[in-house]
């Protein structure tokens, strides 16, 4: 096969230069389940960008730069990596945005696809414009594919699709071609599902199809691929046919008829023989020729087939056989960096394509300011907007690369800068620093290489402001300049464990250590405790070994006792307050009046996505709530505030009715709920989807009786009472348990599911496999050990993915010690050092 695209061994001046023409730059990420063979495909582009040689490539797993990722076989932190590509005038044509010239940048960014690494994947996603969605052909569509494809849409980024590992399909399966070309099409219907429900309209159609170029086949392991233009290209100069209506023969219900040399979209001719499908014909046929003859040692037919494919093998090439001549060969006749560069480069949008839908997503400021248009018009001259993604660490200790992307504006070295964190807001100083870019540097995989600077549309490194940004923040020069939005995680920090030093000596080790830890990853969350503990919170049991076995050994490098996990709950109310809750005031001239009751599930799950939003319009806002929840508007209009930490998925609704002064305590009441929300009365827990509704407020006349000192403490009493008034409950976490396997091991999964509290939500077969997957809701509380324990019922046949779902209320009286929740909460609030037993309402309520 004639190979259409160059890729020469670069230098770092030639990427420099691509960088200034942004509408040949490609950034994209490689997203998919886990082990469906994202590092194994990467490695074959970055063999052919000259980077690793070709024996090593699928072996290298080049983007795996960890030991432990090696040696474990998955990637844990997203890696990125630069590549040079030249296409072939033919390709160029076809590309439909504005390009200059035949040389391509692809900026890419290797991800994990294991759940619990979920939020390395959103920071990656937040920096490219494209996605090549790996999909296992045999296993399918998984739970962690849709995760990735949803998040990705959410962040309006274009997918194109690899259905890898056919050689399992092949050589383990032993398939018939239409077998394989059904499997393929349901593989691909069931990723055109996802897209079509999670799209967003601005992107207008997103689905994959094999006739337009933008579904690939691939062996990553062998190093093979093809798409059907590829074959389309061969077959239109041979049949003299236009490429474009051969690409739409080659899939689908077409039908070649070899006697009669006609096109037909029915399966039999006019003497009743059944034909045989194109693809099946054209595409396949060649390819299972090949592993027929060389796995069954023909050696007789090889030579005839090699060159009617027109494939040279080189002198030692011609003394192999079986596996490693099957690798040679189809590497030689389907290179996977051909059809893999061919499709990111034609259908992956550059920066500037992109960022003309994305910006106003992405940014948080109004539509019409320069910062938003300079973003919109991916403007190397407009104001500097870079937004910081993640930390990368360096080979100095404690330090890290800044790795981010620049939006708009240049990013040079030494430049002065405003540094500004998540909860910066315009006009106010908190978490805003103005310092200089030491550095900027390129990202190449293990490696970094240093650059002058980096215009818009590239994805970039900065030195020396990891010590003003603790995970992610934005960049910029202009003082109005709002912030880029904060990225959404679809896991969050549920499993927790405290950590202590062996050595007292060594506590400001560990203090240093937690910081650097909570940096390096953008989901990890450290803390201290009320009881004095320093808490480590990740979103699995695997995301927290990997985090602490990088604290002992990297981050704070001493030894370390470490407790068993527990899980963080939430606490709820199930009803609405028996009676109207008061609390006075310290001075007793103020009181206040409220009642809680329950918000529903939906407003609290909107709340955490973002779809109600505590920085959007209040009359938006209400809007929402009243259409689509049932909310009456006026109160809908009137919420004080969301809580805590301003946007969790609590509410203050004020109901008072001509209250003077109202508006003074506001700012009081709104800290106060806060403060109550982040612990909350029954054992110190945050709250979650309770709603306060302040009925009245009686106040003293002169405003120094009614000062912060005095309201504070009274709303956290009154919020604390209304809450033991109605029906208070504990929420635990609840995760989505996927698990693959073998019928004979169903019988083992239930018996494990059952021990564990665990719901089964579906069980079905995978069509064309031997495969079932059964998914079921398993309580966080119970996972710890999960994985061991079905491994052991089914003789390791079962493999579970798990991901936070959702909060489930946990039935029973928190305030009864007999109790499940009764028992956990006892158990807390020992360990945290509180009373045992949970305060009745009446410690909080004032009588009249």
């Amino acid at each position: 096969m004639i190979t259409n695209i160059g890729v020469v061994a670069f230098t770092i001046e030639q990427i420099r230069d691509l960088m200034d023409k942004v509408t040949n730059v490609r950034n994209m990420s490689v997203i998919a389940h886990v082990d469906h063979g994202k590092s194994t495909l990467t490695d074959s582009l970055v063999q052919k960008a000259g980077i690793i040689s070709a024996a090593k490539a699928g072996e290298a797993r080049f983007t795996d730069t960890r030991k432990d990722e090696q040696e474990r076989g998955i990637t844990i932190k997203s890696t990125a990596i630069s590549l040079y590509a030249a296409m072939e005038e033919d390709d160029v044509k076809e590309i439909k945005q504005k390009t200059v010239g035949n040389s391509f940048l692809i900026n890419l960014i290797d991800s994990p696809g294991h759940v619990d690494f979920s939020s390395e994947v959103t920071a990656a996603l937040r920096v490219t414009d494209g996605a090549l969605v790996v999909v296992d052909c045999i296993e399918g569509v998984c739970v962690q594919t849709e995760t990735v494809l949803r998040q990705s849409l959410g962040e309006r980024i274009k997918p194109v699709v690899v259905i890898n590992k056919i050689d399992r399909a092949l050589l383990e399966l032993q398939v018939t071609k239409e077998d394989l070309y059904q499997s393929f099409s349901r593989t691909i219907e069931s990723v055109n599902v996802i897209i079509s429900t999670y799209v967003d309209p601005v992107l207008g159609d997103c689905q994959v199809y094999p006739y337009h170029g933008t579904v690939a086949f691939a062996s990553g392991l062998h190093g093979w691929a093809f798409t059907v233009r590829q074959f389309a290209t061969r077959y239109s100069k041979k049949f003299g046919v236009d490429r474009q209506k051969m690409m739409e023969r080659l899939w689908g219900d077409s039908y070649f008829n070899p006697k009669t040399k006609k096109w037909t979209n029915k399966d039999k001719d006019a003497d009743g023989k059944t034909l045989e499908r194109a693809f099946n014909m054209f595409v396949l046929d060649p390819i299972f020729r090949l592993f027929n003859a060389i796995m069954n040692f023909k050696k007789a037919e090889i030579p005839t087939l090699l060159e009617k494919l027109e494939i040279n093998l080189k002198g030692d090439e011609k003394e192999l056989e079986g596996k490693a001549l099957l690798k040679v060969v189809m590497r030689k006749f389907l290179p996977a960096a051909e059809a893999l560069l061919e499709m990111i480069v034609i259908h992956l949008p550059s920066p500037v394509t992109a960022q003309a839908y994305r910006a106003e997503t992405l940014y948080e400021g109004p539509a019409d300011d320069s910062s938003c248009q300079s973003i919109k018009n991916c403007d190397p001259k407009g104001d500097l907007m870079v937004y910081i993604s993640k930390m990368v660490p360096t080979s100095d200790k404690g330090r890290f690369y800044a790795f981010g992307r620049v939006f708009s504006g240049t990013v040079k070295s030494g430049q002065k800068v405003r540094i500004q964190g998540p909860n910066y807001q315009v006009g106010k100083k908190e978490d805003l620093f103005i310092k200089a870019v030491q550095r900027t540097v390129l990202m190449m995989g293990r490696f970094v290489e240093p650059i002058d600077d980096c215009p818009a549309g590239n994805i970039v490194g900065l030195v020396g402001i990891d010590q003003f940004l603790l995970k992610s923040g934005t960049i910029t020069n202009n003082e109005s300049s709002h912030n880029m939005k904060v990225m959404k995680f679809s896991v969050s920090p549920v499993v927790e464990v405290a950590v202590e030093v062996k050595n007292a000596n060594d506590l400001p080790k560990l203090v240093e250590g937690l910081k650097r830890l909570s940096k390096s990853d953008p989901c990890v969350l450290t803390y201290m405790s009320e009881s004095g503990e320093h808490i480590v919170a990740g979103s699995g049991e695997l995301h927290l070994e990997i985090c602490l076995s990088d604290l002992q050994n990297d981050h704070a490098g001493i030894p370390l006792k470490i407790s068993s996990p527990v899980v963080s709950y939430r606490e709820t109310v199930e009803g609405e307050s028996s009676m109207v809750a008061l609390s006075k005031s310290p001075n007793k001239h103020n009181r206040i009046y409220v009642k809680a009751q329950a918000l529903d599930e939906e407003v609290s799950v909107d709340i955490e996505n973002g779809t109600v939003n505590p920085r959007d319009d209040f009359k938006a806002r209400a809007r929402i709530l009243a259409d689509k929840h049932g909310w009456d508007v006026t109160d809908a209009r009137k919420i004080w505030c969301f809580g805590p930490d301003g946007n969790g998925p609590n509410l203050v609704v004020d109901q008072t009715k001509a209250v003077q002064y109202l508006n003074e305590i506001k700012d009081s009441v709104v800290a106060a709920f806060q403060w109550a929300t982040k612990e909350g009365p029954i054992f110190g827990e945050n709250l979650r989807s309770v709603r306060v509704n302040i009925l009245d407020v009686t106040m003293h006349a002169d405003a120094i009786h009614r000062g912060g000192g005095q309201i504070i403490p009274t709303m956290r009493r009154v919020t604390y009472a209304a809450m033991l008034l109605a029906e208070p409950a504990i929420q635990e976490p609840v995760f989505l348990c996927e698990i693959q396997c073998p019928e004979n091991a169903i019988g083992g999964i239930y018996s494990v599911l059952n021990k564990k509290r665990g719901q089964v939500i579906s069980e079905e077969q995978r069509p064309g496999t031997p495969l079932f997957t059964i998914k079921a809701y398993l309580p966080v509380n119970e996972s710890f050990g999960f994985t061991g324990d079905l491994r052991q019922a089914t003789g390791g046949q079962a493999f579970p993915q798990m991901i936070f779902d959702h909060w489930a209320v946990l039935g029973g009286d928190p305030t009864d010690p007999t109790s499940k929740p009764g028992a956990i909460v006892k158990g807390k609030r020992e360990r945290a050092g509180m009373k045992p037993e949970v305060p009745g309402y009446q410690e909080y309520y004032d009588k009249l």
